[in-house]
């Protein structure tokens, strides 16, 4: 039987963790791109959130799925405001938003990692 060693159950445990998405990246640690990023609110970002956000997180949304009232992504000042926090729960490998089974593919949570990194570009 092999031994287990204690770094082998860190790695494991930590695996498993940030399967869970206890474990996120910030914004901070994802930097603009140098060039900058040729997407904009209207190429990008809108298409985006209304494909993935406006559901729960619209004004006009019926049943918000219970995502708190403060949270409304319906102007591209709302996403600038709150992209940080846009970006650790949808962007990269943040992935616990949105919930259920039409969740962005990981090429789109890449692009709206370099959106929000660069500011939300109009």
């Amino acid at each position: 039987m092999p031994q287990i060693t204690l770094r082998s159950a860190l790695v494991v445990a930590l695996v498993s963790l940030s399967a869970c998405g206890l474990f996120y990246t910030e914004i901070d640690s994802h930097p603009c791109p140098p060039p900058g990023t040729p997407l904009r609110y209207s190429s990008f970002g809108a298409p985006f959130m209304n494909g993935y956000c406006q559901s729960c997180h619209g004004s006009q949304a019926v049943d918000r799925q219970g995502a708190p009232g403060e949270f409304i992504f319906d102007t591209l000042e709302q996403i600038q405001r709150h992209r940080a926090r846009i970006f650790v729960r949808s962007a990269a490998n943040n992935s616990s938003m949105p919930p259920g089974p039409d969740d962005p593919p990981a090429d789109q949570r890449q692009k709206l990692a370099d959106w929000l990194a660069c500011g939300a570009p109009n």
